[in-house]
């Protein structure tokens, strides 16, 4: 397994605007860059469940504890598959309380599986991903970017038109290592629907990784056709320019972004990579 980042660091500032504002105009893709990618060169173990739960453990109040334990134990005299999945949400619902979202997690995907639900298996596999776009840890992006692979194909299986899911299925495998699957993935979708801004901006990225930058321009122009402030997508455009020698374009679609942040903070970090060109 060959983890890349959960995280979009093809361009440090996209990541800052992120920080400055909590929200882009669309949710936030994982993609490589050159610090990616020198991570390839070596394997990363996933994180095991049993230790992350032991250690979760240690950090509960007693009451709560206590609590977890008489769930458990119900939890192991149980049969009936539909009971067992009643327990799993409860589990979730209190380790989410005590703010352990990949325990939460796991046990929701483990109900999602038992009652065998789209809604479910989404929910849960989407916790996983957005778990594993902040962590800082590859062991644990790994073993949650699998966690989430799981739930999105099951989901899939029940749904195997929901676009949506290819998206987040094929970002997952692109954030595990499984670069050309998500790709192909990602391809299809927008074979089918052109103008999918998800799908248009991971491939952007990629485009960058693989220093394909003529496309990557293409998909983030097709972005801003239809979103002209997508900020993600300019940052991206102008990286892209950056790749292919324009810089002046480049430089141009970076005051523009400045413009629109309109954050002395930001326009600072701009005027600081410009400086790097």
């Amino acid at each position: 397994m060959r983890p890349i980042h959960f995280i979009t660091i093809f361009l440090a500032l996209a990541l800052v605007a992120i920080l400055y504002f909590g929200v882009k105009n669309t949710p936030p893709k994982i993609v490589a860059s050159t610090q990616a990618a020198d991570s390839m060169n070596h394997t990363v173990h996933p994180a095991s469940f049993d230790s992350l739960l032991s250690a979760a453990n240690r950090e509960l109040p007693a009451h709560a504890k206590a609590e977890i334990s008489t769930l458990e134990k119900r939890l192991s005299a149980i049969s009936d598959s539909s009971k067992m999945a009643v327990v799993f949400d409860t589990l979730a619902r209190l380790w989410l309380q005590h703010k352990q979202g990949p325990i939460a997690a796991q046990y929701f995907l483990q109900e999602a599986k038992l009652v065998n639900s789209e809604k479910k298996l989404t929910f849960a596999a989407q916790l996983f991903l957005e778990l594993a776009r902040k962590s800082k840890s590859e062991s644990m992006q790994t073993w949650m970017g699998q966690q989430a692979i799981e739930g999105f194909k099951r989901a899939l299986q029940l749904n195997p038109n929901n676009d949506t899911l290819k998206v987040d299925l094929a970002e997952c495998f692109i954030g595990t290592g499984e670069t050309m699957q998500g790709v192909l993935m990602l391809r299809e979708v927008t074979e089918k629907h052109p103008d999918n801004i998800p799908a248009n901006l991971i491939l952007g990225q990629q485009g960058i990784v693989s220093g394909q930058f003529d496309k990557a321009i293409a998909r983030f122009d097709r972005v801003l056709g239809q979103q002209p402030e997508n900020m993600e997508a300019l940052l991206g455009l102008a990286e892209a320019y950056k790749g292919s020698g324009q810089k002046q374009k480049a430089l141009e679609l970076l005051e523009k972004a400045k413009k629109l942040m309109n954050n002395p903070e930001f326009s600072k970090d701009i005027d600081d990579y410009i400086k790097t060109f």
